[in-house]
């Protein structure tokens, strides 16, 4: 048995976890060895009762090891373990990083440089928005998404991300075979295809349940250098993510919703409690100025640089916009471009600094003075 093999076989016992597998590897050396081990020497270490031993000395009668690396080979994913060079920095350093991880698609080193966005599966408009936005600014300045592939916030943010052609990564709470929610298996699949990586730690087979989001969301926040909760009711689980996050040492950002809607109360009590406002990128960036290069502050003008270029789609977007606000809708019907380009092309535009963008799904030109 292997190593790895090991370890799969560690994470499929019941009531072990990764906290009482730290103090039994201090105890016997390797995985191997917790795996050989006998219920009075398992026993000898903290935190291991009877209970815990006897399913570790019954592993063989209760993990179908065999059966699971089968069908690890046939699906085509990799099992990253801990020792490995190319699991996760971030979250080597948390308390209880996870055994293993199922990855399907790449893992990169540059993922040291993450971010998770997080907020609410029933969001409004503006949410979903601000969610795109700033997977999109982020992911186009070569920050990693890290989010939960959710309904409502979180396939924003995977959306956004990949529409800037950048990396984005999703943190399941279920076995990869068990797509959760079933409509974003698309969404799953091209994020695996396009240089991401769907990720769990849970084995083949086990289906999304309560219990196991509040374990995916301390992946997320401890594979982030920081979390940004970009809407959330009192009773959103992302509130969970966020307290995970500080308790890990990463740092908390919330963007501010409408004082009388209940979808934000939740990430405006956040702010209130220290989170940080955020508006956009830069207001996350600004914290993490030391892991990338300076970036020249422009004097304050509306006028856009003398050399800056624009694509075909951008300046069919410009010319719709004209002097005048204008809703989105409307710059659709002008351009004759589709939904999904025109909202791409209107974030690379206010990343340009010369679109701006107002409530409501308003855009409006920056003009010179």
């Amino acid at each position: 048995m292997t190593s790895r093999e090991a370890y799969i076989a560690l994470n499929m016992v019941d009531e072990i976890g990764p906290v009482r597998v730290r103090s039994l590897l201090d105890r016997f050396g390797n995985p191997e060895a917790i795996l050989n081990a006998s219920r009075h020497d398992l026993m000898q270490v903290e935190g291991v009762g009877e209970q815990v031993a006897r399913n570790v000395t019954g592993w063989r009668d209760s993990v179908k090891l065999e059966e699971e690396l089968a069908r690890i080979e046939k699906a085509g994913v990799k099992v990253v373990c801990r020792e490995d060079p190319d699991y996760p920095k971030n979250l080597r350093e948390i308390y209880d990083p996870p055994l293993v991880l199922y990855v399907r698609g790449t893992l990169h080193e540059r993922d040291a440089l993450a971010i998770g966005i997080v907020g609410s599966r029933r969001t409004t408009l503006y949410g979903q928005e601000m969610s795109r936005k700033l997977a999109f600014q982020l992911a186009r300045l070569g920050v990693t998404v890290v989010s939960g592939l959710a309904r409502g916030i979180d396939t924003s943010a995977h959306t956004g991300a990949l529409q800037a052609k950048g990396r984005t990564v999703a943190v399941i709470g279920c076995g990869i075979d068990q797509m959760y929610p079933p409509e974003n298996a698309k969404l799953a699949a091209e994020i695996a295809e396009k240089d991401g990586a769907v990720v769990t730690e849970f084995p083949f087979g086990v289906k999304p349940d309560k219990q196991n989001f509040p374990m995916r969301n301390r992946i997320i926040s401890g594979w982030s250098l920081g979390v940004v909760v970009v809407e959330a009711n009192l009773k959103s689980g992302s509130l969970i993510t966020a307290g995970q996050a500080a308790e890990q040492g990463r740092h908390v950002f919330a963007v501010p919703g409408r004082a009388d809607s209940p979808l934000s109360r939740g990430s405006n009590r956040l702010i209130k409690d220290g989170a940080k406002l955020t508006e956009d990128a830069e207001d996350i960036l600004s914290e993490f100025e030391y892991l990338l290069p300076r970036r020249e502050k422009k004097a304050e003008s509306d006028s856009p640089a003398p050399a800056l270029k624009f694509t075909e789609h951008e300046e069919k977007v410009l010319a719709a916009l004209g002097e005048e606000e204008r809703h989105a809708d409307e710059v659709i019907r002008a351009t004759g471009l589709t939904s999904a380009c025109v909202s791409a092309t209107l974030l690379a535009l206010e990343m340009k600094r010369v679109v701006r963008q107002l409530p409501g799904k308003v855009f409006v030109r920056k003009f010179s003075n």
